[in-house]
């Protein structure tokens, strides 16, 4: 029974160094197997299975007249279990996905209005909406923007200013 509770700590000790290490099972391939297993030779799916394994086993052990071999052949299916269990929860929570970070060029074709007058050969600024998101920028135009007007924005100059031209009603 101690080989079985042994094998359950050293999962567990895996488990954390799992943490602390995370992707270095991964790159000890270093590539040969990449997309062959998808996750299942990942630190948390092994030490899933070894602590089930020597867990499991124990308790079968000390529970049941079944033995070593069905202590063991019990703790395998628990390990299997548990691993396969690791490896589906890993890849539901890597599949959570955000969207797409906004870039200068989602401004091109945005509404807002002149925060500060822009003259015709400088620069004010303007509030846009990007993402849901109010946003003040540098603004140029080749006609002088009074404060308040609608503007259309034309182009993104920099990650902090836009072009924009008057909205004509």
């Amino acid at each position: 029974m101690e080989w079985f509770v042994g094998l359950g700590v050293a999962g567990l000790v895996l488990l954390l160094l799992s943490l602390v290490f995370d992707g270095i099972l991964e790159g000890v391939f270093d590539g040969v197997l990449d997309g062959l297993f998808d996750g299942l030779l990942s630190l948390p799916v092994i030490a899933g299975f070894v602590s089930m394994l020597g867990f499991g086993g124990a308790i079968v052990l000390g529970t049941t007249d079944l033995g070593v071999t069905g202590a063991t052949a019990t703790g395998v299916l628990a390990g299997v279990g548990a691993g396969w269990l690791t490896w589906k929860l890993s890849r539901l929570l890597m599949r959570d996905q955000t969207d797409a970070t906004p870039r200068g060029d989602d401004l091109i074709g945005t509404s807002g209005s002149v925060v500060t007058a822009i003259p015709a050969d400088g620069y004010g600024e303007v509030l846009v909406r990007l993402a849901g998101q109010p946003l003040k920028l540098a603004a140029t135009c080749p006609v002088p923007v009074a404060r308040g007007a609608e503007i259309w924005v034309e182009s993104a100059l920099s990650a902090t200013s836009v072009a924009v031209r008057p909205v004509e009603r």
